[in-house]
């Protein structure tokens, strides 16, 4: 299966030096738990609801002037359109993540593909055991 075909398609990046008030905002707004972060027209991390939960929340910092690239999960993981969906799969199993930033063929980001997009798109039992591989640093 292709990749695009089971993807959520249109998603968005926050500015790395956007408050991270705004940034949980899109989440809200998106009903979304992660949303990758940019600088200077390139993807340089991704911001969670985890990450906004222990570095912002329980630190207590302030939302309103702490910024995207200062609490980010640093680096980033993507899938691109022209790799397969098992490709995209085994990438996450390898990395233990639950979301892939899509690119084209011009590293523009053009949507997201998570564990729940995956489900929808390929057997349970494929889903299932990839959840458990990506869960498993959990026990």
């Amino acid at each position: 299966m292709n990749i695009e075909d089971a993807m959520h398609p249109k998603a968005d990046w926050a500015s790395a030096d956007m408050p991270v008030n705004e940034v949980a905002r899109m989440m809200a707004t998106d009903d979304i738990g992660a949303v990758p972060v940019g600088k200077d027209d390139r993807l340089i991390g991704m911001l969670t609801d985890r990450d906004l939960a222990i570095r912002v929340v329980a630190a207590r910092r302030d939302p309103d002037r702490t910024l995207a690239e200062q609490v980010m999960s640093p680096g980033i993981v993507f899938c691109t359109t022209h790799e397969t969906l098992e490709g995209a799969i085994h990438l996450m199993d390898q990395k233990k993540i639950r979301r892939l930033p899509v690119l084209d063929g011009n590293k523009r980001m053009i949507g997201m593909l998570g564990i729940g997009d995956i489900a929808h798109a390929v057997g349970q039992s494929l889903a299932g055991e990839l959840l458990r591989a990506v869960a498993a640093h959990h026990r």
